[in-house]
């Protein structure tokens, strides 16, 4: 009996300690394949809406920001080695381009976990689970394929880190090295196309009115400060530069021999022209988007805005009235056009609706604001407005009515200009001791400074560049 109820506690014995194991198995399986599967899920590729997720909405009411790393140049051939100068200048273009969107923060090589290197350009060569684990969202790439005579070949990938998913690559052959700005340019504007929808800042130039030596003529650049080209050499005083929508000719005011004129300079020709309009002022050309040229001229011996036909004399009027009205602005669609009007005693910023016949009065505080600047969807209107600091920079929302402060000095800040992507703003400040342009948003993002070289540089205007 004693040996058998041993036994038997020894069999419960067994019994409750195998349950135990099993239970406790049971349990350690659950969680591995909850594990299993958490794991399972987020090494999935991303789906048709997760694979918008480093598309973001700049003209929303919150910029989201996307942490960006340029992994180090890379022999496409492991066997060539290609001029470190070369893969500098593309390196430091490609981060100097993209330093200026500020919806992207570039991580630091430091700060990649195991080292910034790469094993090479394409996706099936990189490891990204450390960039994963830097918190890399967008990673590119640049491979070289050096030549005996001229740069070679440039391959530039831009991955989308946790999906693992290349979502922009192209080749290039460089055939000197004056063409890296505009390859970067080109790589760049498909991927600020593919962010954001629209990438024509990178496709644009900025007009403008630089004084050197006692005369004032009109220059190009693009807003990188790359290819900068004097355009003019009028052996005058040239103001308020404005593009066509083509790009193949820019307006101006041209002070000469004690007179305004109409100065209009010709891409194909490379020139440019004076043409004389009735009344003693030419004030602030602009084009429509058909390409009509409007201006502002006092025939009646007060400035009114016009319309001029195809060459260039006075057509019909648009905006009649006692007061001084200058500055026309046109929106993409042409039926918004943003004007200042001295109307109310002192200057400020209206809208002309043409299909309503309707104008809009839209600034309504200080009593100096001028310089309109309408963005090219018409719902936002830049303009320049004198505060107790000095002239800011404020942009209004057509549809709200709400302001806002996007330039904070010091000096003077004037003559706001939308870009094509309706995104950024281009203006000049004395900030530094002589006018400069800057760079800023329409949400006020830290303003950057353009190169244009020597002497005073103002009233930015921007055009796409054709042949681009």
């Amino acid at each position: 009996m004693g040996e058998k109820n041993e036994g038997t506690s020894e069999t419960r014995l067994h019994y409750n300690l195998n349950q135990s194991i099993r239970n406790y198995m049971t349990r350690i399986s659950f969680y591995f394949f909850l594990l299993a599967a958490i794991m399972l899920v987020s090494l999935q590729p991303l789906k048709a809406g997760a694979q918008d997720a480093l598309r973001i909405d700049i003209f929303g009411p919150g910029e989201e920001r996307i942490n960006v790393f340029i992994a180090p140049p890379r022999d496409l051939r492991s066997e060539v080695l290609f001029d470190p100068k070369l893969g500098s200048r593309i390196y430091d273009g490609l981060q100097n381009n993209l330093n200026l969107l500020p919806f992207l923060m570039q991580v630091e090589p430091g700060h990649i976990l195991g080292g910034p290197d790469v094993e090479g350009v394409r996706g099936r060569d990189i490891d990204f689970r450390k960039f994963n684990l830097s918190r890399v969202d967008l990673l590119l790439t640049i491979g070289l394929e050096q030549q005996a005579r001229g740069p070679g070949s440039v391959e530039i990938r831009a991955f989308e880190v946790f999906d693992q998913r290349m979502i922009l690559g192209r080749a290039y052959e460089l055939q000197d090295m004056d063409q890296v700005p505009l390859m970067l340019r080109r790589f760049c504007a498909e991927l600020m196309e593919y962010l954001t929808g629209n990438g024509d800042f990178f496709r644009s130039r900025l007009a403008f009115e630089r004084k050197q030596n006692g005369n004032k003529d009109i220059w190009a650049v693009t807003p990188q400060g790359t290819d900068l080209t004097r355009l003019t050499d009028l052996r005058g005083i040239t103001l308020s530069p404005a593009w066509s929508p083509d790009g193949s000719r820019i307006a101006f005011t041209l002070m000469r021999d004690n007179r305004h004129h109409l100065g209009l300079w010709d891409l194909e020709k490379g020139e440019a022209e004076a043409f004389s309009l009735p009344g003693n002022t030419v004030i602030s050309p602009a084009f429509s988007p058909e390409g009509r040229l409007a201006l502002s001229l006092d025939p009646m011996g007060r400035p009114d805005i016009y319309w001029l036909d195809e060459v260039y004399g006075v057509d019909e009027a648009i905006m009649e009235h006692w007061a001084i009205d200058v500055s026309p602005s046109f929106d993409a669609s042409g039926t918004k056009m943003a004007f200042a009007s001295g109307r109310l005693g002192n200057p400020h910023i209206f809208v002309h609706d043409f299909e309503t016949g309707r104008v809009q009065r839209v600034s309504y505080e200080g009593r100096y604001n001028t310089n309109p600047s309408i963005s090219p969807e018409g719902d936002f209107v830049a303009f320049t407005r004198q505060t107790p600091d000095g002239h800011r920079i404020f942009v209004v929302d057509l549809e709200t009515g709400n302001e806002k402060q996007i330039s904070f000095g010091p000096g003077n800040d004037e003559d706001p200009a939308f870009a094509p992507d309706g995104y950024f703003v281009a203006y000049s400040s004395n900030r530094s001791g002589e006018y400069r342009l800057y760079l800023t948003t329409r949400n006020g993002d830290g303003s950057r400074e353009i190169p244009t070289g020597e002497g005073n540089a103002k009233a930015p205007a921007w055009g796409m560049e054709r042949d681009f």
